[in-house]
This record gives C-alpha cells, sequence and structure tokens, in this order.
C-alpha cells in the first residue's frame, strides 16, 4: 500500500488554515472535474483530490492524519503503525462523495463509512470516535480508567488546534476486544449546545499467555511425555489463579481440552481452551541417553509410520 500525501494532492502547506482547504479545493475541482476538464487524467486527479479534500476539510480526521508525521511521502511503501490512532479522537464517517471508491489508504485509516460521526438531527453535535487500550486482566474484572484524548478544533484564524480531553471512563467486566461503549454528551458540541456522543472502542492489548477469541480464551500447556501417554493431574494457570487439569492418557501434541466458563464474563461467560504441547526431555548426559535407548527399546514405536503411510 502505497502513502498518500493530501497536502501535495492539493498543493497547500501542512499549516494551511481550513479556509485555505476550501479555496484549494474548489479551484482545482474547477480544473478537474470530469465533465469539463480537458486534463488527459482528469478523472483520476478529480478522485484523488475528492480523497484528501475528505480528509483535509473534517477537522478531526486531519488532525488524526496529521499525526502519521511528515516523514512520509507519496508514493512508499506505506502500513499503518500500530495503535496510530490510540488516545486520539476524530469523527467517524467515511467517504461522503458519490461515485468514487476508497484507496486502500484511505480505508486503513478511517474505514469504508461509519454513520457514527454524522449529527442525529440539527440539535445534536456529531458523535465522535476512540480507541482505548486495556489489560486482558482489565477485561476480566473490569476497571475505572482515566484517561486523555487528543480533540481536534479549528481557532478564529481557521487553523487546526488540538487539546486534550479527559475524562474518567468505566470499562465493565467482560469488555471484549472491539467493543463499543457509548459517553453520551463526550462528543462534538452543536450550535443548540447540546453535545453527540463518544463511541469508545475497547483494543485489547496481546498478553504473553492467553489468546482471546471473542469471550474465549486460549493458552498452551506443555507436558512431559510420561503425563501425556500415562494420564496427569497437572496445574494451569486461569486469570483467577491456578487450578488442577486432568490430562487423559494417550494425549498428544494438539489435543484441546476446555474448561467451560474460565474465559471473559458474559451471558453466556467464554471457555478456556488447554492446547497440550508435549516436550521430551533433553538428553544432556550418559545416564539420560541410556534410559531413551532402554525405552526405545522396550517400547518399539515408528513416529513417522502414519505419514509414511499417507505418502
Amino acid at each position: 500500500m502505497e502513502f498518500k500525501d493530501y497536502y501535495q494532492t492539493m498543493g497547500l502547506a501542512r499549516d494551511a488554515t481550513q479556509d485555505d482547504v476550501k479555496r484549494a479545493y474548489r479551484r482545482l475541482a474547477r480544473k478537474y472535474h470530469p465533465d469539463v476538464s480537458k486534463e488527459p487524467d482528469a478523472e483520476a486527479r478529480f478522485k484523488e483530490l475528492q480523497e484528501a479534500h475528505e480528509v483535509l476539510k473534517d477537522p478531526e480526521k486531519r488532525a488524526a492524519y496529521d499525526r502519521l508525521g511528515r516523514d512520509w511521502r507519496s508514493g512508499e511503501e506505506f502500513r499503518p503503525p500500530p495503535g496510530w490512532d490510540s488516545g486520539f479522537e476524530f469523527s467517524g464517517g467515511g467517504f461522503t462523495g458519490g461515485g468514487f471508491d476508497f484507496s486502500d489508504f484511505f480505508e486503513s485509516l478511517f474505514g469504508r463509512g461509519s454513520a457514527h460521526g454524522h449529527a442525529h438531527g440539527s440539535a445534536r453535535g456529531a458523535d465522535h470516535m476512540a480507541r482505548i487500550e486495556i489489560d486482558l486482566e482489565d477485561a476480566i474484572r473490569g476497571t475505572v480508567r482515566e484517561i486523555e484524548l487528543q480533540r481536534s478544533r479549528v481557532d478564529r484564524e481557521g487553523r487546526l488546534v488540538v487539546e486534550p480531553h479527559r475524562m474518567r471512563v468505566r470499562i465493565p467486566p467482560g469488555a471484549t476486544d472491539g467493543r463499543v461503549i457509548r459517553l453520551r454528551g463526550q462528543g462534538a458540541m452543536s450550535p443548540s449546545g447540546r453535545a453527540g456522543d463518544l463511541l469508545l472502542e475497547v483494543a485489547l492489548r496481546p498478553h504473553p499467555r492467553f489468546r482471546v477469541e471473542g469471550r474465549d480464551l486460549h493458552t498452551r500447556l506443555p507436558v512431559a511425555p510420561w503425563e501425556a501417554a500415562l494420564g496427569a493431574r497437572v496445574e494451569v494457570a486461569t486469570l483467577d489463579g491456578r487450578i488442577a487439569l486432568e490430562v487423559p492418557a494417550g494425549s498428544q501434541t494438539g489435543r484441546r481440552l476446555r474448561l467451560r466458563g474460565r474465559g471473559l464474563p458474559g451471558e453466556p461467560p467464554g471457555d478456556l481452551y488447554v492446547e497440550l504441547s508435549v516436550i521430551a526431555p533433553p538428553a544432556r548426559d550418559e545416564a539420560a541417553r541410556a534410559a531413551y535407548r532402554k525405552l526405545a527399546e522396550a517400547i518399539p514405536f515408528d513416529a513417522r509410520a502414519r505419514e509414511e503411510g499417507l505418502r
């Protein structure tokens, strides 16, 4: 995916006022509109202009785009840095022009189109969107967080200003990745004085032990060969502490055991899936090597017999 320099597309400096954006758009739209332009690449240029204008005309989208920095150039290979929009507040709503497709670059930053950013009637301000990252432990138990987001506005000179927006947020127990929490009255203010809402999307940070799928948790449990072969009662870590788990005799690597209700809280709660991984002890000394040789003599076994039969 290629980076798009929207300022370059519109021939603007990065400190251009919102009035500068309007004037540049009107001038270039007259030049490249496919219905009137005689330029050979008018349609492609007009499409690029529409996309750039969609971002730069919107103070929240523009401020979020500016966060990516000044070091990228048009045409360079680009992927959004992880969490690039975390802590930033901007209106939702995708491309509003008709008859044009989003570029991959635009969609990777702002999505294909969401109604969240539009005002609900003339008396109410637009809803805003933001992301909040939390640990899995907080998602399990719930938490109250003091957060600071970045909110943008246009000052009297028409320039973009970014200001902190502080608030307390309650994250309920069982919050899943992608869950949206609505904070009423924390969005944009309308001329009538009624604010829209802030839609806060929960993002779970990666956990060193557990992988999350919806409300279910997945973890890996190493077991010794004799525990897998003979069966054993072993301890497994959960987010509520360590519990005993029965490993059935004859288990192999990849076998999954299910612990009901040990995932994220909810109605119904998620489960914890434990995937077994059989780990052979190293033969570091002669005694260990001798033990392996005796085992090989006592239990004739071809680990590749099944694969050979499939050829």
